[in-house]
């Protein structure tokens, strides 16, 4: 049996993850472990663990991605110009949220488990960390967090923060002079973005809920509850554009479109891949294209980007990312795409091994650890023709382009479920010589033999004893 089939059929078992590339020199997997491949386009710039966000500097020449990894936490500063990270700045925690002040001198990044806003003094295209603001000093019996900061707003004449605690079910009001919480009003469970309109509103999604919670921001700066909107399941990400707002269904494949005047949907963006299931293109970012014609929807499960037209609500085709985009901005001049996991994960031969050793002193060694994410640059406008081609390129990186075979029920004879978290092909499956493995290798890291530690094998030999 080929290496490549004999992985696809340990993809077929959730807990195994199979590395399909054992180069000296670390080369990244095609197709992926999730089966598919990745085909993206623009200007790369490749970034730390999971970046969730991105905000631009007033100057237009820089932006702030948010990290929230296993690996690091914190944010780095990309020169736009260069495609270069400038500055990489360490938090203890990090979590989506960030926000610039209105005159740009500040800016407000969430603190995630550590419960705290952190505040960045900007000053010519330069971080430096100022100050930090604690939004709730208990912590859980486990020693998680009971605010946990996401997304964030800055008020319109700069006095108060607005952030959503994410496990706390609550949007802060806080004094940007003093971090005093000032105001702390209930929302849906988990809340997650927070959008200030032009307008005077205040919207903050739910991921645990089914609402978009709507605040009137007063004449001071502080909110008034104006009650919640019924969007549907896993509300995420937020985007407004005139009179309509839109509301990311993370978990239905769905864009809500809300009419903010009268508080009501008054319909829904479809964004389920050709031919499959209404759910698993997992929409999680949200942008508006700079001239306000076209809407931007992050496919993270697609490895790719929607693009509707604003008017009429159709889909005018798609772009091929880097593995699980996370976050958009057009600058008017360039559509900026982030991407959390990167260009993929390789072999980790020198990774931690099991029972012997942890990835501690060498992170980047492990599966999570390898992950970095990365920045796609391109273009702001997009021809038809390109726009159609990059749609192509997108259904035959996903494999939409196949068609499928009647299936047959049930489909499994057997199911075997191993449990081997984030471990490597030759860590699991080294001594089976049908799939090329290394049991040498293994057996020169451990002093467990090859027989013991292939899991089916071991299966095997267990079933001829007695009972």
């Amino acid at each position: 049996m080929s290496l490549f089939r004999l992985c696809r059929l340990a993809l077929s078992v959730p807990a195994v993850l199979c590395v399909l590339a054992l180069a000296e020199n670390p080369t990244f997997t095609s197709p992926l472990p999730t089966g598919v491949r990745l085909d993206a386009v623009g200007d790369a710039v490749e970034l730390g663990s999971m970046p969730l966000d991105i905000v631009p500097a007033h100057s237009g020449d820089k932006a702030v991605v948010v990290l929230s990894g296993w690996r690091e936490q914190g944010i780095q500063i990309v020169d736009l110009k260069t495609r270069q990270v400038t500055q990489t700045l360490l938090q203890d925690g990090a979590f989506y949220g960030a926000a610039f002040s209105p005159d740009g001198n500040t800016f407000y990044v969430s603190g995630g488990n550590t419960d705290s806003i952190f505040v960045y003094a900007w000053r010519d295209g330069t971080a430096t960390l100022a100050n930090k603001f604690v939004l709730a000093k208990e912590k859980t019996r486990d020693g998680t967090g009971t605010s946990y900061p996401a997304g964030i707003a800055v008020a319109s004449n700069g006095k108060f923060i607005y952030v959503a605690e994410n496990v706390g079910d609550r949007v802060a009001v806080i004094n940007s002079a003093t971090g005093e919480i000032v105001q702390s009003l209930p929302t849906d469970h988990y809340p997650y973005d927070v959008l200030l309109s032009s307008d005077g509103h205040l919207f903050v999604s739910a991921w645990g809920g089914t609402t978009v919670s709507d605040f009137h921001v007063l004449p001071d700066g502080k909110l008034a509850e104006l009650g919640g909107i019924e969007v549907g399941r896993h509300p995420s990400a937020l985007a407004v554009a005139g009179p309509r707002l839109y509301v990311a269904l993370a978990g239905s494949d769905r864009v809500a479109i809300v009419d903010v005047r009268s508080r009501k949907v008054t319909g829904y963006l479809q964004d389920s891949a050709p031919g499959a299931p209404p759910e698993g293109s997992t929409p999680n970012a949200i942008a508006i294209s700079n001239d306000q014609k076209q809407l931007f929807i992050a496919e993270a499960d697609n490895n790719a980007l929607a693009v509707f037209d604003q008017a009429s609500g159709k889909l005018l085709g798609r772009i091929p990312t880097d593995w699980y985009p996370t976050a958009i901005l057009d600058t008017g001049l360039q559509l900026l795409i982030v991407s959390g996991k990167g260009y993929g994960t390789h072999a980790n031969r020198d990774g931690p091994v099991p029972l012997t050793n942890w990835p501690q002193g060498n992170p980047r060694a492990y599966t999570l650890g390898q992950l970095n994410g990365s920045l796609r640059v391109l273009p702001s406008t997009l021809t038809p023709a390109q726009l159609t081609d990059f749609t192509q390129r997108v259904a035959v990186a996903n494999n939409w382009q196949l068609s499928s075979s009647p299936r047959r029920y049930p489909p499994f004879k057997h199911v075997i479920y191993i449990i081997k978290e984030n471990r490597t092909y030759d860590q699991l499956l080294g001594d089976l010589k049908e799939g090329d493995g290394d049991a040498a290798w293994f057996t020169s890291q451990t002093s467990l033999s090859p027989r013991t530690i292939t899991p089916w094998r071991g299966a095997l030999d267990c079933s001829t004893a007695s009972s």
